[in-house]
């Protein structure tokens, strides 16, 4: 069984702490780094695992790319990111997925692990209200296997999440609510 004093959690926990509310992270031998795998591993469904992805746009939008700020969007498994409603939220027009490299350095946790907040730096999030759906909700703790429970108002308060639509609209075949 994976160490769940892991650091990456400790400090995600932490975040939480700061703000009294308390998580319980938990550790699986296997991987959660996907959407579909988290859903497996807990036993719940796709929808109520968060994606917290992370994009970029250049500071000044019309200067170059060199300097970027991060944007971070909470939205189902089930979900795509739509760039455009996210630029157009974020007020930020030139908007992109961040590279690995750019995810890590901005908020401190690699790709498949990164928790809506807890962040090196504060970031913009945006959560999708189609979250709000669920009585409880799972996102990553920082590693590819760990993850916590949290009802989706506590996630958007620990967050500073501005709750705005920013995901694709849904495909009836996949969406489950």
């Amino acid at each position: 069984m994976p160490d769940p004093a892991h650091p990456a959690h400790v400090r995600v926990a932490e975040a939480a702490a700061k703000r009294g509310v308390t998580i319980d992270v938990r550790t699986f031998d296997e991987s959660t780094h996907t959407a579909e795998e988290a859903a497996e591993a807990i036993g719940v469904e796709l929808g109520q695992i968060v994606k917290s992805l992370v994009f970029v746009a250049p500071v000044d939008p019309a200067g170059s790319d060199d300097e970027v700020e991060p944007v971070i969007a909470l939205v189902r498994g089930t979900d795509r990111v739509d760039i455009g409603r996210l630029a157009t939220v974020t007020a930020r027009p030139r908007m992109r997925r961040a590279s690995a490299d750019e995810a890590t350095l901005a908020t401190g946790f690699s790709i498949g692990g990164i928790p809506p907040f807890g962040h090196q730096q504060r970031i913009t999030v945006v959560m999708d209200p189609a979250l709000d759906g669920y009585e409880e909700v799972w996102a990553a703790a920082g590693t590819p296997n760990g993850v916590f429970a949290i009802p989706p108002a506590t996630l958007a308060m620990l967050s500073d999440a501005l709750g705005a639509p920013c995901a694709a609209d849904a495909d009836p075949a996949t969406a489950s609510r």
